[in-house]
């Protein structure tokens, strides 16, 4: 048992030093959102630069999974924000920036629970961090794209 121990404590720092040298190239999720057709519902490159990404040491642990996963979130979060204000900017003289408003602010307190949810519903297995990661990413995605095509509006 403590030469398990010994060898997890020794392990961990470099598992974590693979981690920590993983990258999302942000521009696959820009050529996503330039590429992917005006009324496409659902683009398929959504995880693309998660996958990519995992493909490199160490992205294959679970660990290097929702480093990856969360990575693209981050760049899919940075095209929701530009998306929002776009979109505000758009209703800014309408009645409907208000609802809009409040709708986002909805929209993010059930995506974090749904995910929360993702995360609870794995108990205490590792799964759960993957999916509580692939749950916010994929649903910050959606909620872009959604965003982006009301400027089609």
């Amino acid at each position: 048992m403590r030469v398990l121990l010994a060898w997890a404590l020794l392990a961990a720092p470099a598992l974590a030093q693979d981690v920590d040298t993983l990258t999302v190239d942000a521009s696959v999720v820009e050529a996503c959102v330039a590429d992917t057709p005006p009324g496409e519902l659902t683009p398929a490159c959504i995880g693309a630069a998660s996958q990519q990404c995992q493909q490199e040491p160490g992205g294959d642990t679970t660990l290097g999974i929702v480093e990856c996963v969360m990575g693209e979130h981050a760049a899919w979060d940075a095209v929701l924000n530009r998306e929002y204000k776009a979109a505000r900017a758009a209703f800014q003289d309408d009645p409907a920036a208000d609802s809009l408003l409040a709708a986002q602010r909805a929209w993010i307190s059930w995506r974090d629970a749904e995910c929360a949810f993702q995360y609870d519903r794995y108990g205490g297995g590792s799964m759960r961090s993957i999916a509580a990661a692939n749950c916010k990413m994929s649903m910050t995605a959606m909620r872009a794209w959604e965003l982006k095509a009301l400027r089609g509006w």
